[in-house]
């Protein structure tokens, strides 16, 4: 396949994502710093049990009502009937260990106001009132000195580390893509969705809708040098994207759609969207909004 069979327009950085907490809200950024563990402060916190083990949509649908904010020094997170819950990002509490799939990491607990901040909060009915007294909860911040790898099978004999990221550093998409989607939702008589459904990091401009998927390294005009990302594995998904973001009810519809054609033979079947991607170079270089982006290879080139 030809380069120019992926390509719409020149390709641009459209939008950047962070996800401060894990399987909370995003944040749309103008700009983000490029780590080794992907675009700073994304996915560095994280919920987890009374045994350590990380929570998510999947068990707490409400995760994703709380709004990240990161303000100066601070993160500043809001829920529905909540008081506001400010953290400074560079404090931590006592060391933990921690579990996220099946890696045992190391991280810092953010102390007692946090803990009993998320489980109130998860706690809660749908009607905003205190329910049934719920599971304990912990918020927990990544200890950066720790080495947490992705899977030695998708990467290509590249480095790749995470932080609480579910196995890769990125996920990238395109503007094409969620239009189409949302086409397709359209003409099935369904509204309109937005990129809360799918968390990616960086969409792109400029690609035919899935022309992510044929990508194999992107360069990217970061300041002060060129950033590359090597796109690996396609993004297979979960329940997630069938809990709307901004009621955390269940809407299966996306769900639905994305089982009728995007099913990838190399997952086994599992449906994906968006592609994960690793840093190849450009570490701590800056991405901004506009930014061109070349498309170095095309899979099939």
């Amino acid at each position: 396949m030809s380069e120019s069979a992926a390509l719409k327009s020149p390709v641009t950085v459209a939008g950047l994502f962070i996800y401060p907490v894990k399987s909370c809200a995003g944040v749309a950024v103008h700009e983000a710093v490029l780590t080794e563990t992907g675009l700073d402060l994304d996915r560095a916190w994280m919920v987890v049990d009374a045994h350590g083990e990380f929570v998510s949509q999947r068990e707490y649908p409400r995760l994703a009502l709380v709004q990240p904010q990161l303000k100066h020094q601070d993160l500043v997170l809001r829920a529905p009937g909540m008081l506001a819950l400010h953290l400074q990002i560079d404090t931590v509490q006592a060391p933990v260990r921690v579990r996220v799939w099946d890696d045992e990491v190391a991280a810092y607990d953010m102390g007692d106001v946090a803990a009993q901040w998320f489980t109130d909060f998860l706690s809660m009915t749908d009607t905003g009132l205190p329910g049934a007294a719920g599971e304990k909860l912990r918020l927990v911040r990544f200890d950066p000195d720790h080495r947490r790898p992705s899977d030695a099978a998708w990467t290509q004999g590249h480095a790749s580390l995470n932080a609480f990221s579910d196995g890769f550093p990125l996920l990238v998409s395109s503007e094409a893509t969620l239009a189409d989607i949302n086409a397709r939702l359209a003409a099935a008589g369904q509204e309109a969705v937005s990129w809360a459904r799918f968390r990616p990091n960086i969409v792109l401009s400029g690609l035919e809708a899935y022309g992510e998927d044929e990508v194999d390294v992107l360069t990217l005009a970061a300041d002060p040098e060129e950033a590359q990302l090597k796109l690996v594995k396609p993004c297979p998904r979960c329940s997630i994207p069938g809990i709307d973001p901004n009621t955390a009810q269940p809407s299966p519809a996306v769900n639905q759609l994305l089982e009728s054609y995007r099913r990838k033979p190399q997952l086994g079947g599992a449906v994906a969207l968006g592609v994960n991607a690793l840093v190849l170079g450009g570490l701590d270089s800056v991405l901004r909004v506009g930014q061109a982006v070349r498309l170095n290879d095309v899979f099939g080139n």
